[in-house]
Parts: structure tokens; sequence; C-alpha cells
């Protein structure tokens, strides 16, 4: 990635988490009351920081298309939501067994693993609940279908299918076709709605929208390809979590089938497929091309 996209798309990245954060600020305000520690924890696991890299997508498809930016904002919301309650379930004991997350306590450390896991319910409704409210967009076609594709994404032939999958190869010796299986539903699945997100908020169902999935779905395995060098190669300052973890679990990952150099590679391969699917958009697609080279050259 050339100097000059690299800073543009930092820019639009930091402008855009910027965007989300207050938006998610928003969409999650304090409630007097008992259940007052649920927002707290809720507000704690969703507002962390974070690459925001689902919600970026959603915004600048989005923008692609022409579709209205607040109501862009608020799909990216709803898809951190999501993403937020995977990761609070996900370094549960009974899962990943983490107790850092984004550089500080997972949730469940900082709370407690009930409230943990019910912050993480709660996320998870009211990343739908957002999809369905009118302000999203005034077509109650464009909610559904929001609202159905994010289902389909993430639940058991998606995100959690992928998540079980995990879990249960852990200590085995799985074939890489498995693996890409495997993180095609846990990672891939929810990047490639983020970006076919905007394009159904714009009411796009022409093969632009198609050239957005095949995007979406190169870019989501590319980012979970350099997630495997990264468990393998990078601190865990430079991570914001436990680095070395895969290993530890015995799980079955790029690096463990390709070795470094080799995942490496299929994180560019993949990085550059992303890229050709965006051969028909112009300039104004110019950052998700630099997003493409990003993932794969990350540090964190």
């Amino acid at each position: 990635m050339s100097t000059s996209n690299n800073t543009s798309l930092k820019s639009a990245l930091a402008q855009a988490c910027t965007e989300i954060e207050s938006t998610i600020d928003t969409l999650l305000p304090m409630v007097p009351g008992d259940e007052s520690v649920l927002l707290e924890a809720m507000r704690y696991a969703a507002l962390g920081g974070g690459k925001r890299l689902r919600g970026f997508l959603a915004v600048e498809v989005a923008s692609l298309f022409g579709a209205d930016h607040q109501a862009a904002l608020r799909v990216a919301a709803s898809v951190e939501f999501l993403h937020a309650y995977s990761l609070v379930h996900d370094d549960l004991p009974s899962m990943d067994d983490d107790d850092l997350r984004r550089g500080r306590p997972s949730t469940h450390r900082q709370f407690d693993e009930a409230i943990a896991i019910l912050a993480g319910d709660a996320l998870q409704t009211r990343a739908f609940e957002v999809l369905v409210e009118p302000e999203t967009s005034a077509d109650a076609t464009i909610r559904a279908e929001l609202t159905l594709a994010l289902a389909r994404a993430s639940g058991a032939a998606g995100m959690v299918g992928g998540q079980v999958i995990d879990i249960r190869g852990e200590g085995r010796a799985l074939p890489l076709d498995q693996v890409r299986r495997l993180h095609a539903l846990k990672t891939g699945a929810l990047i490639r709605y983020a970006a076919e997100a905007g394009a159904i908020l714009a009411g796009i169902t022409d093969k632009r929208r198609d050239a957005i999935v095949t995007y979406g779905l190169r870019l989501g395995t590319a980012f979970q390809v350099a997630d495997d060098v990264l468990d393998a190669t990078a601190s865990a300052e430079e991570l914001g979590k436990t680095a070395g973890k895969d290993e530890a679990s015995g799980k079955s990952t790029y690096v463990s089938l390709l070795g470094i150099d080799g995942a490496r590679a299929e994180a560019r391969r993949l990085s550059d497929e992303a890229r050709e699917a965006l051969s028909s958009f112009g300039a104004q697609a110019e950052a998700l091309r630099a997003l493409a080279d990003y993932v794969v050259e990350r540090r964190s």
C-alpha cells in the first residue's frame, strides 16, 4: 500500500471510528435502576475501542452507493454490537478463556461472568433492535433484509457455527479445507455481512452487490489469515490480548498448516482477490482497496 493510500485510509478509519463511537454512545444510554450495571457492562464492551473494521465497511460501502450517512452509522453500530457480544462471550472461561481484550480486562474480569454473559446477550438483541427501528430506513423491506442478513451471518450457519467448529477442533489436526470453512463462518461471515449491509441499505440488487459480497468474503478470510500470523508473531502489547493462544490451545490454524511465510502469502493472495472484486468500481472505492492491503499489513 502506498504511503498516500495508507495516510488516506488511516484518516478515513479515524473519522469513521469517531462517528461510530458517538453513535454507539447515543444508542446505549445509561439507565437508572438495578439493571444499570448491565448497561455499564454493555458500554464497556462496545465502547472499548478496536479497529471498527466491520462498522467502517458498512459506512464505506453505503457511501459508495450513496446511502444516507446517519443510517449507515446506525448499521455500523449494529454490527459492532454483534461483534462486541461475540468477543465478550469468546473471552469467557468456558470459551477461549482470556482475561485481556483491547489492552484492558475482559468484560467478565471487569464485572463478573454472569453480567458478562447477560451483557453479551443484550448487545446481540440491541444489534437487531437498531436495524428494525424506522430511523435505520424508511423502507421496511430494507430493514427486514438487513436483519435477516445479520441473523444468517451471525447464527448457526455463520459466526456461531464457526465458533463451535473452533472449540471442537482444539487438540485436533484439522485439514486445510476445514480450517478455511471454520474461519469463513467464524470471522468471514460477519465481515462479509458488514460489506453487503452498505449495499442493502442503498437498495442495490444488481451485479454491483455481488461484487461487494465477493470483496467481503475475500477480505474476511484475509483478515483471519493475518490474525493467525499475528497470534504467532506479535506481542500481547501489540495485540491488546494474550498472544500465542492458538498454539497453546492446540488449534489448527493457517500458520500451523502453511507455516508463517505460507500463511502470509495466502493472506496476500486473498487481499489481491478482494481488490480485484472492486475492478468495476472507480476511484470512490479506493478506501476499500486500501483496506484490503491494510488487513494483511497491520500489526494488531
